[in-house]
């Protein structure tokens, strides 16, 4: 039996940030980062809603912290609002839903990003770093009640930006399709998001504005495929190491995604291959429409400028090998690896971790 639920109500398109107003909300606590502070952005969300009262909590930086979310529920609580918006990429999402989730209050979350990369504003899932590890929370409570997707926000993205936060859509589809989990439904979610995303990031990363809405709906639907379906090894790697590296979520998926598609191949094959048709990658065999998605995603991969290996991405070997068995631990214990389509053991995240490393 299938079961699905998106309690998230969405809104798109240009100036969808007016959706705000009509939610009533007097007393306005409203999560962001310092760059929509200083820009002024936090400022004119606050002012679309209508809000009296506003507090502003505006300390989130990437990989948010265990501390930074306690400090926050404390102020959260303090200022008991009717109305919480979370305003910027998947950090200041994570961070609000985190922070809402431990204050136990009753009242509306809304998730506006201004990425279009970790589907965090229909999800189920907070990733919060503590001690240098990412630990994903996972429950039904964490999925905001609204998100807003408003391409006025898109349209000074930084080029780098586009790039991991793109491959973070695409890693989200394709685990999402192959995860244990998945269904019919939310398979339909994951290779649209995938085909919109593959077909359309090369164009956004180019400067095209007109198609930045086309990839953020593809973040949101990959979002909504993968907190029903699950994800699977290449995220709870790039948790691990990006917790120990500090190196951007996307940027990992990009380096780890094909390595990864090698490994789970003999037992999702057959689906990895019905996607790189879908997305145009052709393939009459599907060993030939499975080498074709490894490679079309390694090509994109250059086209958006993204590295190859962890050393391209500033890791030198010699730190991965002396911390292979604390990267190895904390991947088993990441519950993405519980959706993964095969049973995650030592000695793939081993062998997928000589695959990516590259040489110093």
């Amino acid at each position: 039996m299938e079961v699905f639920s998106c309690k998230t109500k969405i809104y798109s398109g240009a100036g969808a940030v007016q959706a705000l107003e009509n939610m009533h909300g007097k007393r306005l606590f409203l999560v962001t980062d310092p760059f929509f502070m200083e820009n002024g952005v936090a400022r004119q969300v606050a002012q679309a809603s209508g809000a009296e009262y506003v507090e502003y909590f505006s300390d989130v930086q990437p990989d948010p912290t265990v501390a930074l979310a306690a400090e926050g529920t404390a102020k959260l609580k303090a200022f008991s609002p009717d109305l919480i918006v979370a305003l910027g990429g998947g950090s200041a999402m994570d961070c609000a839903k985190a922070m809402a989730y431990f204050a136990k209050l009753e009242c509306p979350l809304v998730a506006i990003p201004t990425t279009s990369g970790s589907g965090s504003e229909v999800t189920d899932f907070a990733i919060l770093t503590h001690e240098k590890v990412k630990h994903p929370l996972v429950d039904a409570r964490l999925r905001p009640d609204v998100a807003i997707l408003d391409s006025d926000l898109l349209q000074a993205l930084p080029k780098s930006l586009i790039a991991d936060t793109g491959f973070d859509v695409l890693t989200h589809a394709l685990e999402a399709y192959v995860a244990k989990n998945a269904g019919v439904i939310s398979d339909s979610f994951a290779r649209e998001a995938f085909s919109a995303a593959y077909a359309n990031l090369p164009a956004s990363y180019a400067g095209r504005q007109e198609v930045r809405l086309k990839v953020h709906l593809a973040a949101t639907m990959a979002g909504v495929a993968f907190s029903q379906a699950g994800l699977g090894l290449c995220h709870a790697m790039a948790h691990a190491l990006g917790g120990l590296f500090h190196v951007p979520h996307g940027r990992l998926n990009a380096i780890l995604l094909p390595a990864v598609i090698s490994c789970n191949a003999h037992v999702a094959g057959a689906k990895y291959a019905q996607l790189a048709r879908l997305s145009g990658l052709g393939g009459s065999a599907d060993t030939i429409a499975l080498r074709n998605l490894k490679n079309g995603l390694i090509r994109l991969r250059r086209e958006l400028g993204l590295p190859e290996t962890l050393s391209q991405a500033g890791v030198s070997p010699r730190e991965v090998w002396a911390n292979t068995g604390e990267i190895v631990k904390a991947t088993l214990a990441d519950p993405c690896c519980k959706t993964n389509p095969m049973i995650v053991e030592d000695f793939l995240v081993r062998r997928i971790l000589e695959e990516v490393t590259g040489h110093a």
